[in-house]
């Protein structure tokens, strides 16, 4: 399921904008990255939200790293 996205639910600007790029994030202190993650982003305040698939892909990967 994919989301539209037209404002930023923290600050509420409109310029959050698709994106997908490779994204890093940590799990139990150990780094891990997915590339080419899709997600909205806030070129505003730096707010970013995750669709289902995206979320799917974050939690796949950090359950692997057990």
């Amino acid at each position: 399921m994919t989301i539209a996205c037209t404002k930023c639910p923290t600050c509420g600007s409109d310029k959050i904008k698709k994106v997908c790029r490779k994204w890093a994030g940590k799990f139990r202190g150990q780094a891990y990255s997915i590339p080419r993650l899709e997600f909205h982003e806030c070129l505003a305040c730096g707010e970013k939200v995750y669709d289902r698939e995206a979320m799917r892909k974050i939690e796949g990967r950090s359950h692997n790293m057990r």
